[in-house]
């Protein structure tokens, strides 16, 4: 086996490679693999193992494909620098095909099945049945992800099922988009077969490190949830087939009924989630509330906390694929140093924070909800108190657990990392992520994560379910109940959402949460909370642009900017020059500790401590690091700190036109008989220019 991968690994590299003239990655490269391969299970098993790349990473430097941090640069959590997404004026047709103008992989994928499944049919593979269907399961899996990957951010995409020719004719009319919702269509296809093939569990052996049955579900009751709630949000736009502007083939829409697509996918979204779903209840890791998660003799506290830092992540009913590292074979991540010593450049938001209901189920601002704005000037852990235990027991608190340094000895967290931390470090919004931190000592540098990276978790099930059922039918069915009640049993939250929703004032909502409107008005309080569950729920785990993109909930920052905020800062305890800062911060010196306000000094006389924070205020000079309240207010707003050369200071925009990725200029000339742009078989998305460097406009 490791003959085969170690030759595959080579032979799809070289399968890939084409000339810069070439287009939809035509060139044939089937010599590099022998006639006599495809022949047995194992070299089914060993081709298939090279996909599995595709999948994200637990990587704290690839934060952007990352697990733990991957929804940085939206309301959920953000990084020192925003992302250019909220500056329209940033954003620009490369010049290049484009991200996901890209079919490489679906051509190796499409190669796999030309010679596997003539193979197949006639006998010729050995090894054993129930493997060759797995591997042959894995690949129409993989067809399917690839195709998500790109269609889910350009929409329209040509559907390839082989590997084509070296012939112009051929390919130029394979380049042709077809609608968004066939390619969804084709995409649920390719799972559905990969769900009649892969097995319960894997007989290959390898348990969650391959791909099973549940797997392909969930991922087909996503994909079905995308492209049926982007058609009803984006209804009546350029962004779907058919709508007012749309650069699409009117021809190719077959009869096309958007409403009629919009309930085929919310009804297969539920058809998908609703066997793994159900198969949780009851199964779900235990959440004891414990916040540290584990005994100072490493023993776990609270499985749930867990089940985001064990190496081993085999035994948790709803982790379904998870990449599993070992640090003697060298196979590691960079996340173990960074959230464990420092704030790792991100933080939550207060939109996000506030998105919490408390135990009793009642929304902050709620009356009878007993929550206290006071406590907003006593810290993080006095305002996360009596809260659902999510955001509590991901959150790192004030002097709440013990950090490792390199040479093994601890320290406590510090809200100094606010102000003094790095690209690396800083602790950007004050409320410090704690989800997939370990507590083992570690002496090692950034190499030294062994945490299992979860790819899929069947627990999204629950939640997809959940939100179709509630589009289709406007309120929860028997077994949406039951899945919402779970959760939030879970969370330690009072199960009747009802008595949520009831409470839910959305004025109040959409303060924090984009979530809270779709093309530019707000929801209704049933859809809301449903999207609310789904936020905390799925915190940190790279799912929030996607949700955003699909529910069309940006459309109101084209003309509204939207402020990111942290912790309240100016007036608390965190505030040296009011004399309440129980830390008692000093220079490393033991000096008193000098907070300079727009070039004015202000000292305190407290105790020294170990770190020392310098507050500096410098809008105009961009030499600060926290946000003026004269401009800001009392909380901190990580955009707001420099004037200088900062597109975001005045809020983060949006135009409509970005919801979508652009086509490269050169893919539009690799796809057109004379090699020009005006002459492509395919078209630009909405607002983008076939030219390279041009700025996206907006779009109606």
């Amino acid at each position: 086996m490791n003959k085969y991968i170690s030759a595959l690994i080579l032979g799809t590299s070289l399968i890939g490679l084409s000339s810069c003239e070439d287009f939809l990655n035509e060139q044939p490269q089937s010599q590099l693999i022998p006639e006599t391969f495809f022949s047995t299970a194992d070299q089914l098993a060993a081709y298939a193992i090279t996909f599995y790349g595709q999948f994200p990473v637990h990587d704290f430097y690839t934060y952007s494909l990352g697990t733990f941090i991957l929804d940085n640069g939206t309301d959920n959590q953000v990084g020192m620098s925003a992302s250019t997404i909220w500056d329209p004026s940033n954003n620009r047709t490369p010049s290049g095909d484009g991200t996901y103008w890209d079919f490489t992989q679906i051509r190796n994928a499409n190669y796999f099945f030309d010679q596997v499944l003539p193979k197949y049919e006639a006998g010729q593979i050995t090894g054993g049945d129930a493997l060759v269907r797995e591997y042959i399961g894995e690949m129409y899996f993989f067809r399917a992800y690839l195709y998500w990957k790109n269609y889910k951010e350009i929409g329209d995409y040509p559907i390839i099922l082989t590997a084509l020719p070296d012939e112009e004719e051929v390919l130029l009319e394979a380049s042709v988009r077809y609608p968004r919702n066939q390619v969804a269509r084709q995409i649920l296809s390719d799972l559905q077969n990969a769900i009649d093939l892969l097995p319960e569990t894997t007989p290959s052996g390898i348990g969650k490190q391959r791909l099973n049955k549940a797997c392909a579900q969930v991922l087909r009751s996503r994909v079905a949830l995308f492209e049926g709630t982007w058609l009803k949000y984006h209804k009546g736009t350029a962004l779907v087939p058919g709508g007012p502007g749309w650069p699409g083939d009117q021809s190719m829409l077959n009869g096309f009924n958007i409403d009629t697509e919009i309930n085929y996918f919310l009804t297969e979204a539920m058809a998908s989630a609703q066997p793994v779903a159900t198969a949780l209840l009851g199964n779900l890791a235990t959440n004891t509330g414990t916040e540290n998660g584990y005994a100072a003799d490493g023993s776990i506290l609270n499985p749930y906390y867990a089940m985001f830092t064990e190496q081993n992540l085999t035994n948790y009913n709803e982790v379904l694929l998870y990449k599993q590292y070992n640090l003697g074979q060298s196979i590691y991540n960079n996340i173990y140093m960074q959230f464990q010593r420092n704030g790792g450049n991100s933080g939550w938001t207060r939109g996000m924070v506030n998105s919490f209901v408390m135990q009793n189920g009642l929304p902050i601002y709620a009356t009878g909800s007993g929550y206290d704005p006071e406590w907003e000037n006593q810290g993080v852990t006095a305002t996360l108190q009596n809260r659902d235990s999510r955001i509590q027991i991901f959150t790192k608190g004030d002097q709440s657990i013990s950090c490792y340094n390199t040479d093994g000895t601890t320290e406590l967290f510090q809200e100094g990392w606010l102000t003094t931390g790095t690209s690396e470090t800083r602790l950007v919004t004050g409320f410090g992520i704690k989800k997939g931190m370990v507590y083992t000592p570690n002496p090692g540098e950034h190499n030294h994560g062994v945490q299992g990276s979860i790819v899929i978790r069947g627990t999204e099930a629950m939640l997809n379910y959940i939100e179709a059922c509630v589009e289709l039918n406007g309120s929860p069915d028997g077994n949406a109940t039951s899945y919402w009640q779970a959760l939030r049993t879970r969370a330690m939250v009072d199960a009747d959402f009802n008595k949520t929703i009831a409470a839910t004032d959305m004025s109040q909502e959409a303060l924090g949460d984009w979530g809270a409107y779709s093309a530019g008005s707000l929801v209704n309080a049933m859809i809301y909370n449903v999207r609310r569950e789904r936020r905390c729920e799925l915190m940190a785990e790279g799912f929030r642009m996607d949700d955003l993109r699909r529910w069309a909930a940006l459309d109101q920052l084209a003309t509204t900017p939207y402020q990111i905020e942290g912790v309240k800062f100016w007036g608390t305890v965190y505030d040296i020059s009011a004399g309440l800062n129980p830390l008692n911060l000093m220079d490393t010196d033991g000096k008193k500790l000098g907070m300079v306000i727009n070039g004015v000094e202000y000292e305190t006389g407290v105790p020294p401590t170990e770190l020392g924070v310098n507050v500096i205020v410098d809008v105009p000079g961009g030499t600060g690091n926290m946000s003026d309240p004269e401009i800001s207010g009392d909380y901190v707003r990580p955009y707001q700190i420099s004037a200088l050369n900062n597109p975001y200071f005045n809020g983060l925009s949006f135009t409509r036109a970005l919801y979508l990725s652009p086509i490269g200029q050169s893919a539009f000339r690799k796809a057109s008989p004379d090699k020009s742009e005006e002459n492509s078989v395919i078209y630009q998305n909405p607002g983008w220019s076939k030219i390279g460097g041009t700025t996206v406009t907006d779009i109606n």
